[in-house]
Protein backbone atom coordinates (compact mmCIF):
# COMPACT_ATOMS: atom_id res chain seq x y z
CA UNK A 1 0.00 0.00 0.00
CA UNK A 2 1.36 3.53 -0.60
CA UNK A 3 0.94 6.23 1.35
CA UNK A 4 -0.28 9.13 -0.67
CA UNK A 5 -2.32 6.58 -2.87
CA UNK A 6 -4.12 9.71 -4.19
CA UNK A 7 -1.18 11.25 -5.84
CA UNK A 8 0.25 10.17 -9.15
CA UNK A 9 3.30 7.43 -8.99
CA UNK A 10 6.37 7.48 -10.74
CA UNK A 11 7.94 4.74 -12.42
CA UNK A 12 10.58 2.47 -10.91
CA UNK A 13 12.96 1.01 -13.58
CA UNK A 14 15.43 -2.29 -12.81
CA UNK A 15 18.24 -2.38 -14.61
CA UNK A 16 21.04 -5.35 -14.60
CA UNK A 17 24.55 -3.97 -14.48
CA UNK A 18 27.69 -5.74 -15.60
CA UNK A 19 30.68 -4.17 -13.81
CA UNK A 20 34.08 -5.07 -15.28
CA UNK A 21 35.89 -2.73 -13.00
CA UNK A 22 34.14 -4.94 -9.95
CA UNK A 23 35.71 -8.18 -12.13
CA UNK A 24 38.27 -10.11 -9.28
CA UNK A 25 37.59 -7.63 -6.78
CA UNK A 26 38.95 -9.45 -3.10
CA UNK A 27 35.95 -10.19 -1.61
CA UNK A 28 34.28 -12.01 -4.64
CA UNK A 29 31.50 -9.99 -4.40
CA UNK A 30 29.37 -10.25 -7.45
CA UNK A 31 29.90 -7.93 -10.56
CA UNK A 32 26.68 -7.95 -11.56
CA UNK A 33 24.48 -5.03 -10.03
CA UNK A 34 21.31 -4.05 -9.62
CA UNK A 35 20.46 -0.33 -9.86
CA UNK A 36 16.40 0.71 -9.56
CA UNK A 37 15.93 4.26 -11.26
CA UNK A 38 12.90 6.15 -10.45
CA UNK A 39 11.46 8.91 -12.78
CA UNK A 40 8.90 10.98 -12.08
CA UNK A 41 5.06 10.29 -13.77
CA UNK A 42 4.49 10.37 -17.18
CA UNK A 43 7.97 11.16 -17.47
CA UNK A 44 10.84 9.18 -19.33
CA UNK A 45 13.51 10.76 -17.57
CA UNK A 46 14.86 12.34 -20.73
CA UNK A 47 16.74 15.62 -19.99
CA UNK A 48 16.41 15.66 -16.07
CA UNK A 49 18.74 16.11 -13.52
CA UNK A 50 19.83 12.87 -11.67
CA UNK A 51 20.15 12.62 -8.31
CA UNK A 52 21.81 9.24 -6.42
CA UNK A 53 21.23 7.75 -3.17
CA UNK A 54 23.66 6.57 -1.21
CA UNK A 55 22.56 4.16 1.58
CA UNK A 56 23.91 4.13 5.03
CA UNK A 57 25.93 0.91 6.35
CA UNK A 58 23.62 -2.09 6.46
CA UNK A 59 21.65 -1.21 3.63
CA UNK A 60 21.81 -1.15 -0.44
CA UNK A 61 20.45 1.03 -2.88
CA UNK A 62 17.07 -0.93 -3.88
CA UNK A 63 16.24 -0.97 -0.23
CA UNK A 64 15.13 2.65 -0.42
CA UNK A 65 12.38 1.79 -2.58
CA UNK A 66 10.65 -1.31 -0.79
CA UNK A 67 7.31 -0.65 1.37
CA UNK A 68 7.89 1.31 4.84
CA UNK A 69 5.03 0.78 7.44
CA UNK A 70 4.12 4.01 8.99
CA UNK A 71 6.13 6.25 6.32
CA UNK A 72 7.00 6.97 3.05
CA UNK A 73 10.18 5.09 1.25
CA UNK A 74 12.07 7.15 -1.14
CA UNK A 75 9.93 7.19 -4.31
CA UNK A 76 6.79 7.87 -2.64
CA UNK A 77 8.72 10.66 -0.77
CA UNK A 78 9.39 12.24 -4.46
CA UNK A 79 6.28 11.70 -5.61
CA UNK A 80 4.89 13.90 -3.07
CA UNK A 81 7.23 16.76 -3.01
CA UNK A 82 7.11 16.92 -7.00
CA UNK A 83 3.34 16.76 -6.49
CA UNK A 84 3.94 19.55 -4.03
CA UNK A 85 6.12 21.76 -6.09
CA UNK A 86 8.51 21.60 -3.77
CA UNK A 87 10.56 19.52 -5.73
CA UNK A 88 11.56 20.26 -9.60
CA UNK A 89 10.91 16.67 -11.45
CA UNK A 90 14.23 14.44 -11.70
CA UNK A 91 15.29 10.90 -11.76
CA UNK A 92 17.02 8.93 -8.75
CA UNK A 93 18.97 6.18 -9.05
CA UNK A 94 19.44 3.57 -6.20
CA UNK A 95 22.69 1.50 -6.83
CA UNK A 96 23.46 -1.99 -5.17
CA UNK A 97 26.66 -1.51 -3.59
CA UNK A 98 26.48 -3.55 -0.41
CA UNK A 99 29.26 -5.90 0.13
CA UNK A 100 29.75 -9.43 2.29
CA UNK A 101 31.35 -6.75 4.89
CA UNK A 102 27.84 -5.19 5.57
CA UNK A 103 28.04 -2.25 3.64
CA UNK A 104 30.03 0.71 1.54
CA UNK A 105 32.01 3.70 1.92
CA UNK A 106 31.96 4.23 -1.79
CA UNK A 107 35.92 5.01 -2.39
CA UNK A 108 38.26 2.58 -4.24
CA UNK A 109 39.63 -0.10 -1.96
CA UNK A 110 42.22 -2.34 -2.76
CA UNK A 111 40.05 -5.15 -0.44
CA UNK A 112 36.09 -3.79 -0.96
CA UNK A 113 36.25 -3.27 -4.32
CA UNK A 114 36.33 -0.19 -6.38
CA UNK A 115 33.23 1.26 -5.66
CA UNK A 116 33.98 5.20 -6.57
CA UNK A 117 35.09 3.79 -9.93
CA UNK A 118 31.93 1.83 -10.54
CA UNK A 119 29.20 4.78 -9.22
CA UNK A 120 31.22 7.20 -11.68
CA UNK A 121 31.92 5.12 -14.87
CA UNK A 122 29.94 1.87 -15.33
CA UNK A 123 26.88 2.62 -13.00
CA UNK A 124 26.23 6.32 -14.06
CA UNK A 125 27.17 5.44 -17.97
CA UNK A 126 24.51 2.09 -17.49
CA UNK A 127 21.63 4.91 -15.78
CA UNK A 128 22.34 8.46 -18.15
CA UNK A 129 22.96 6.09 -21.77
CA UNK A 130 19.03 4.44 -20.78
CA UNK A 131 17.31 7.05 -19.96
CA UNK A 132 19.02 10.36 -21.08
CA UNK A 133 19.25 11.80 -17.98
CA UNK A 134 22.23 14.04 -15.82
CA UNK A 135 25.36 14.58 -17.64
CA UNK A 136 27.89 17.33 -16.72
CA UNK A 137 26.59 19.64 -14.62
CA UNK A 138 23.26 17.89 -13.85
CA UNK A 139 24.32 15.03 -11.01
CA UNK A 140 24.42 15.02 -8.04
CA UNK A 141 24.37 12.68 -4.39
CA UNK A 142 23.26 12.45 -1.59
CA UNK A 143 22.68 10.05 1.43
CA UNK A 144 22.84 9.27 5.32
CA UNK A 145 25.60 8.02 7.86
CA UNK A 146 27.72 6.24 5.36
CA UNK A 147 26.01 7.57 2.31
CA UNK A 148 26.69 10.91 3.94
CA UNK A 149 29.80 9.77 3.95
CA UNK A 150 30.42 8.62 0.39
CA UNK A 151 28.27 11.96 -0.34
CA UNK A 152 30.73 14.31 0.62
CA UNK A 153 34.05 12.26 -0.48
CA UNK A 154 32.67 12.12 -3.51
CA UNK A 155 31.94 15.57 -3.85
CA UNK A 156 35.65 16.33 -2.49
CA UNK A 157 37.42 13.52 -4.88
CA UNK A 158 35.24 13.68 -7.64
CA UNK A 159 33.66 17.16 -8.77
CA UNK A 160 34.52 16.36 -12.06
CA UNK A 161 31.12 14.26 -12.20
CA UNK A 162 29.10 15.35 -9.22
CA UNK A 163 28.04 19.03 -9.14
CA UNK A 164 25.95 18.85 -5.88
CA UNK A 165 26.19 16.91 -2.75
CA UNK A 166 23.82 16.32 0.39
CA UNK A 167 25.74 14.58 3.18
CA UNK A 168 23.34 13.83 6.13
CA UNK A 169 25.02 12.96 9.63
CA UNK A 170 28.28 11.44 7.45
CA UNK A 171 31.08 9.53 9.14
CA UNK A 172 33.85 11.94 10.02
CA UNK A 173 36.07 12.88 13.07
CA UNK A 174 37.00 9.47 13.27
CA UNK A 175 38.74 9.54 16.48
CA UNK A 176 35.04 10.00 17.98
CA UNK A 177 33.01 7.74 15.73
CA UNK A 178 35.44 5.02 15.30
CA UNK A 179 38.11 4.77 18.06
CA UNK A 180 35.10 4.24 20.89
CA UNK A 181 34.69 1.08 18.74
CA UNK A 182 37.96 -0.60 19.11
CA UNK A 183 37.25 -2.51 22.45
CA UNK A 184 34.53 -4.14 21.49
CA UNK A 185 35.88 -5.16 18.49
CA UNK A 186 39.14 -6.62 20.17
CA UNK A 187 36.27 -8.64 22.60
CA UNK A 188 34.91 -9.79 19.62
CA UNK A 189 38.31 -10.73 18.62
CA UNK A 190 38.79 -12.59 21.13
CA UNK A 191 35.55 -14.30 21.60
CA UNK A 192 36.10 -15.94 18.87
CA UNK A 193 40.05 -16.52 18.19
CA UNK A 194 40.52 -14.65 14.79
CA UNK A 195 39.11 -11.84 12.51
CA UNK A 196 38.79 -14.51 9.88
CA UNK A 197 36.52 -16.62 12.25
CA UNK A 198 34.78 -13.44 13.78
CA UNK A 199 33.76 -12.39 10.04
CA UNK A 200 33.33 -16.44 8.72
CA UNK A 201 30.91 -17.16 11.91
CA UNK A 202 28.87 -13.92 11.22
CA UNK A 203 28.72 -14.72 7.72
CA UNK A 204 27.53 -18.10 8.12
CA UNK A 205 24.42 -17.33 10.25
CA UNK A 206 21.74 -18.08 11.00
CA UNK A 207 21.72 -14.82 13.10
CA UNK A 208 23.92 -12.10 15.05
CA UNK A 209 23.54 -9.55 17.81
CA UNK A 210 23.11 -5.62 17.27
CA UNK A 211 27.38 -5.88 19.10
CA UNK A 212 28.39 -8.24 16.45
CA UNK A 213 26.95 -5.77 13.90
CA UNK A 214 28.70 -3.03 15.26
CA UNK A 215 32.40 -5.06 15.13
CA UNK A 216 31.68 -6.22 11.84
CA UNK A 217 31.43 -2.80 10.95
CA UNK A 218 34.90 -1.84 11.96
CA UNK A 219 36.09 -4.15 10.68
CA UNK A 220 34.34 -3.27 7.54
CA UNK A 221 36.16 0.64 7.97
CA UNK A 222 39.19 -1.12 8.16
CA UNK A 223 39.26 -2.98 5.52
CA UNK A 224 38.31 0.41 3.73
CA UNK A 225 40.62 2.88 4.67
CA UNK A 226 43.11 0.60 5.82
CA UNK A 227 43.27 -2.39 3.25
CA UNK A 228 45.49 -5.24 3.97
CA UNK A 229 45.11 -7.67 0.54
CA UNK A 230 47.57 -10.23 2.60
CA UNK A 231 44.75 -10.75 5.54
CA UNK A 232 41.92 -12.57 5.59
CA UNK A 233 39.31 -9.78 3.94
CA UNK A 234 41.56 -7.48 3.98
CA UNK A 235 41.34 -6.70 7.64
CA UNK A 236 44.13 -5.07 9.99
CA UNK A 237 43.20 -2.56 12.61
CA UNK A 238 44.94 0.84 14.05
CA UNK A 239 45.60 -0.62 17.05
CA UNK A 240 47.50 -3.20 19.45
CA UNK A 241 45.34 -6.14 19.55
CA UNK A 242 46.10 -6.87 23.24
CA UNK A 243 46.15 -3.17 24.64
CA UNK A 244 44.05 -1.10 22.05
CA UNK A 245 46.65 1.29 21.81
CA UNK A 246 46.92 3.07 18.45
CA UNK A 247 49.23 2.21 15.98
CA UNK A 248 49.75 5.66 15.13
CA UNK A 249 51.15 4.92 11.22
CA UNK A 250 48.27 2.53 10.55
CA UNK A 251 45.44 4.59 12.02
CA UNK A 252 46.98 7.89 10.00
CA UNK A 253 45.78 5.89 7.13
CA UNK A 254 42.40 6.13 8.52
CA UNK A 255 42.57 9.79 9.34
CA UNK A 256 43.77 10.17 5.43
CA UNK A 257 40.57 9.66 4.87
CA UNK A 258 38.57 11.66 7.54
CA UNK A 259 36.54 14.43 5.49
CA UNK A 260 37.21 17.04 8.36
CA UNK A 261 41.01 16.10 7.21
CA UNK A 262 40.43 15.97 3.85
CA UNK A 263 38.62 19.33 3.43
CA UNK A 264 41.90 21.15 3.84
CA UNK A 265 43.20 20.35 0.65
CA UNK A 266 39.99 19.69 -1.62
CA UNK A 267 38.17 22.88 -1.05
CA UNK A 268 38.90 24.05 -4.26
CA UNK A 269 36.72 21.10 -5.59
CA UNK A 270 34.07 21.64 -2.82
CA UNK A 271 34.49 25.51 -4.00
CA UNK A 272 33.34 24.41 -7.73
CA UNK A 273 29.75 23.02 -6.63
CA UNK A 274 26.87 24.31 -7.78
CA UNK A 275 25.32 23.06 -4.02
CA UNK A 276 26.67 21.48 -0.65
CA UNK A 277 24.15 20.27 1.63
CA UNK A 278 25.61 19.13 5.14
CA UNK A 279 23.34 18.31 8.30
CA UNK A 280 23.70 16.54 11.42
CA UNK A 281 21.16 15.22 14.51
CA UNK A 282 22.40 17.35 17.80
CA UNK A 283 22.30 14.17 19.48
CA UNK A 284 23.58 11.74 17.16
CA UNK A 285 24.73 8.44 19.48
CA UNK A 286 27.81 8.40 17.13
CA UNK A 287 29.43 11.73 18.27
CA UNK A 288 28.73 12.69 14.26
CA UNK A 289 27.45 16.05 15.63
CA UNK A 290 31.15 17.12 16.77
CA UNK A 291 33.00 16.06 13.75
CA UNK A 292 29.94 18.36 11.20
CA UNK A 293 30.64 21.25 13.24
CA UNK A 294 34.56 20.65 12.91
CA UNK A 295 34.08 20.67 9.08
CA UNK A 296 31.41 23.38 8.83
CA UNK A 297 33.80 25.77 10.71
CA UNK A 298 36.50 24.78 8.21
CA UNK A 299 34.42 25.29 5.53
CA UNK A 300 33.27 28.58 6.38
CA UNK A 301 36.76 29.91 6.99
CA UNK A 302 37.69 28.59 3.48
CA UNK A 303 34.93 30.45 2.04
CA UNK A 304 33.02 27.36 0.60
CA UNK A 305 29.39 28.33 0.11
CA UNK A 306 27.60 25.45 1.49
CA UNK A 307 24.20 25.05 3.81
CA UNK A 308 24.71 23.40 7.39
CA UNK A 309 21.85 22.80 10.02
CA UNK A 310 21.92 21.17 12.74
CA UNK A 311 18.01 19.38 13.95
CA UNK A 312 16.94 18.08 16.79
CA UNK A 313 17.29 14.41 16.39
CA UNK A 314 19.53 11.58 16.86
CA UNK A 315 20.78 9.39 13.95
CA UNK A 316 18.26 6.96 13.37
CA UNK A 317 15.44 7.19 11.29
CA UNK A 318 16.05 10.45 9.89
CA UNK A 319 14.83 10.32 6.22
CA UNK A 320 12.38 13.38 6.59
CA UNK A 321 15.44 15.60 5.97
CA UNK A 322 15.38 14.95 2.34
CA UNK A 323 12.20 16.97 2.33
CA UNK A 324 14.62 19.69 2.29
CA UNK A 325 18.07 18.39 1.11
CA UNK A 326 16.46 16.82 -1.83
CA UNK A 327 14.70 20.10 -3.18
CA UNK A 328 18.06 21.92 -2.47
CA UNK A 329 20.24 19.57 -4.79
CA UNK A 330 17.25 19.39 -7.63
CA UNK A 331 17.50 23.40 -7.44
CA UNK A 332 20.94 23.77 -7.69
CA UNK A 333 21.15 21.72 -10.43
CA UNK A 334 18.19 23.32 -12.68
CA UNK A 335 19.17 27.30 -11.39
Amino acid sequence: MRSRPDIPAGTLHRLKIRSECLVANMLGEPIDREVVVYTPHSHSGEGLPLLVDLVGYTSGGPAHVNWKNFGENVPERLDRLIDEGTLPPVAVAFPDCFTRLGGNQYIDSAAMGPWATFLTTDMLDAVETRFGCGGKGKRACFGKSSGGYGSLVHAMLHSDVWSAAACHSGDMAFELCYLPEMPSALRAIARKGSIEAFIDDFLAGPKFSGSAMHDLMTFAMAATYDPDPSTPYGVRLPVDLETCEVIEHLWANWLAWDPVVMADAHTDALKSLKGLWIDCGSVDQYNLLYGARRLNRKLTAAGVDHVYEEFEDNHSSIDYRLDSSLPFLANALTG
